[in-house]
């Protein structure tokens, strides 16, 4: 009797257990149908922009007046700013060897005025040279002074004395005299011209940075979309958008 009690409890315990998960499925998909916007899980956005970064005109200007080219490099049209590089090199080129060359004839001179015109070079200015190289001696130009009534213009004979014994020699050093004045005066067009290279390749700096960025503008960005949806008893669905913007 006893074992017949006891297997009818372990029946009924099983039936039981077996009966449950049928009733909470059933309850479930009742509450889903009763409140539906409970179970619905908004997809999750992901929103991508794939765009390059505009740049400044500003510092454009400033590269190509820091180093000519260098201004085009930055807006990515190196293949018209390397001719201002190119420019910028042939122009610092030659001012360095005029400025040699004025050095040179400069000593040149001097030295030559030294040893044929018995000129002492110390402490004597640029106008000095000038007028030994009109003048066969020192007296000859006070006398001109003397009769101009230009008296504070007159030398002092013991320290700025000079004869030139021919004028083939006055000649001679006035040619190299004029030779590095000449030079050095043309130096001012090649400060000149690095300085107007410097200029012009900053403006078109300033215009292919302008026109780099305008190209952003006009260029197309993609915008991607990702969404995740949950449903109950579904798979979890992805979703993906792609959309242009122009």
């Amino acid at each position: 009797m006893k074992i017949n009690i006891l297997i009818f409890v372990l029946m009924t315990s099983t039936a039981l257990s077996q009966n449950q998960p049928v009733q909470s499925i059933m309850q479930l998909e009742t509450e889903i149908n009763s409140n539906p916007e409970d179970y619905q899980t908004e997809p999750q956005k992901i929103n991508l922009v794939s765009e390059n970064e505009k740049k400044s005109v500003g510092l454009g200007i400033i590269y190509s007046l820091l180093l000519p080219g260098m201004g085009e490099l930055y807006a990515d049209a190196y293949d018209m700013g390397m001719y201002f590089t190119i420019a910028d090199g042939l122009l610092w080129g030659t001012y360095i060897g005029m400025s040699s060359y004025t050095s040179w004839q400069e000593d040149n001179y001097k030295s030559y005025a030294a040893v044929n015109a018995g000129v002492d070079n110390s402490n004597k200015d640029p106008d000095y040279y000038a007028t030994i190289s009109e003048y066969s001696n020192i007296e000859s130009y006070n006398d001109q002074k003397a009769l101009e009534r230009n008296f504070d213009e007159m030398y002092n004979e013991q320290a700025y004395f000079w004869k030139w014994q021919t004028t083939e020699e006055r000649k001679a050093y006035r040619d190299m005299w004029l030779s590095s004045e000449q030079t050095s005066n043309d130096l001012r067009f090649v400060v000149g011209g690095l300085l107007l290279n410097r200029l012009v390749s900053a403006i078109n700096a300033a215009r292919l940075v302008s026109k780099y960025n305008s190209r952003l503008e006009e260029e197309t960005s993609w915008n991607i979309s990702v969404g995740f949806q949950n449903t109950p008893n579904l798979p979890t669905n992805l979703t993906l958008r792609f959309s242009q913007s122009f």
